[in-house]
């Protein structure tokens, strides 16, 4: 009686231990081109940016067009103190030299960061030298790190460097193949472009109505957006874009994502 008693207590754990792993885990995303903390008012304001951030308390944050120590932005650190306002981790990496400073991509977190790297896309005629800053994050209660990887792509009529650039990021994310993945923003290509189709041949969009988020006074265009893959490992919770018109030139891009994938 006592054996069957216990091996019963063994299954009944055993099986409880295995519903809680494969339990969904929500994050909340948000992508934010900032333009370099300066508003359509002219102003230079990190504190209302930060405001604008922690108002849907994300979990990870790609941000675009960031400044480190330039003169333009008063060479304000603005990677770290973005960090000392959101009470977040955070990873910076340039794209170029800029007016005696650095400009590029961050990613703010909750979660620690396991690894990060910078990798530059495809350039072509001159134009601005773009990156995609790839992280692997340590989540609770999940032994697969989350690949997180933060872009901005090149904002010229032509989509040929987009194009490259969807291959390259393509390319790079197959590395990781098994491994649960979002890609997160601004990709200066519409939906219905060949940007977007390229970059869907390896994710899937985590929205299927359009979210304009530029111009930011009455957004006609949607340009910013989150991606993830492989398809069956999420599921969208909430998506929308925030209703800031002045911190910035574009509107940030929120959603609240469970990732299903058991362990």
């Amino acid at each position: 009686m006592v054996r069957r008693l216990n091996a019963l207590l063994f299954v009944i754990a055993f099986g409880t231990s295995a519903v809680v792993a494969a339990e969904p885990f929500r994050v909340r995303i948000l992508s934010y081109n900032i333009h370099h903390g300066e508003g359509m008012d002219g102003k230079l304001d990190l504190a209302r940016i930060a405001k604008v951030i922690r108002s849907v308390s994300p979990d990870i944050v790609a941000l675009q067009e960031v400044d480190d120590q330039v003169r333009r932005s008063r060479r304000v650190k603005q990677p770290m103190e973005l960090a000392r306002l959101t009470n977040m981790q955070v990873v910076f990496e340039k794209n170029i030299d800029y007016q005696g400073g650095r400009y590029g991509n961050a990613v703010l977190s909750r979660f620690p960061f396991v690894q990060h790297k910078n990798v530059h896309l495809p350039s072509f005629d001159k134009g601005e030298q773009r990156g995609v800053l790839i992280c692997r994050l340590r989540l609770p209660s999940r032994q697969q790190p989350l690949l997180f990887l933060a872009t901005h792509l090149d904002h010229r009529r032509r989509d040929r460097e987009r194009l490259a650039s969807a291959e390259r990021i393509n390319a790079l994310s197959d590395a990781y193949e098994k491994q649960p993945a979002l890609l997160v923003g601004d990709l200066n290509a519409t939906r219905d472009s060949d940007v977007l189709a390229r970059f869907q041949q390896n994710w899937q969009i985590v929205h299927r109505e359009e979210l304009p988020t530029v111009p930011v006074d009455k957004p006609t265009r949607q340009i910013d957006f989150i991606l993830a893959r492989p398809a069956g490992a999420w599921k969208t919770v909430e998506v929308r874009v925030l209703a800031e018109a002045i911190a910035s030139d574009h509107r940030p891009l929120f959603a609240v994502l469970e990732w299903t994938d058991p362990q």
